[in-house]
């Protein structure tokens, strides 16, 4: 987690992967190489929380599972995040994956329709699929959004940084 209530943009991820838990530093990862390439942003500029407050769902590494890590443990954002997030009412808030999108947008849709849709969620958040390497197969059988729909979205997470 990084954190500071000066940051314009919060991103919600699921958990720390193995490797971020080891380094104890959020998406030290393949999957935030790709979040970064994502959101343009070098990596002196994604670990400034002045910038951006990391904030995940769960906020230990929940071990692995039969297909990848576990989901993050249930009682740490209902927990923590009413805390974190008080004082963020008027901040770009990125959801990344299903786990965060699920439990902020509360709405019956596949992380497919959020994304497609965006636009629906707007001013307060943005939802993105997580950029792990597992997810290959559905950002090759939607192109659309690293090519039509990532670009529009930097440009309003460009815009909130030089508010």
């Amino acid at each position: 987690m990084q954190y500071s209530k000066n940051a314009k943009i919060v991103l919600i991820g699921q958990a720390p992967g193995l490797k971020a838990h080891q380094t104890n530093t959020p998406w030290k990862d393949a999957s935030g190489d790709r979040l970064r390439k994502w959101l343009d942003m070098p990596e002196q500029q994604f670990y400034d929380k002045h910038s951006l407050s990391i904030v995940p769902m769960g906020f230990c590494y929940p071990g692995k599972g039969k297909s990848g890590d576990l989901p993050p443990r249930k009682e740490c954002a209902p927990k923590w995040h009413p805390y974190l997030l008080e004082s963020y009412s008027n901040k770009l808030i990125l959801l990344v994956g299903k786990y965060a999108q699920d439990y902020y947008l509360k709405d019956k849709k596949t992380l497919t329709e959020r994304i497609k849709n965006w636009r629906d969620y707007q001013p307060k958040y943005l939802p993105i699929p997580h950029p792990s390497p597992r997810n290959n197969i559905w950002l090759k059988s939607n192109r659309w959004f690293e090519e039509e729909v990532m670009p529009q979205m930097l440009a309003k997470i460009r815009a909130k940084l030089q508010d």
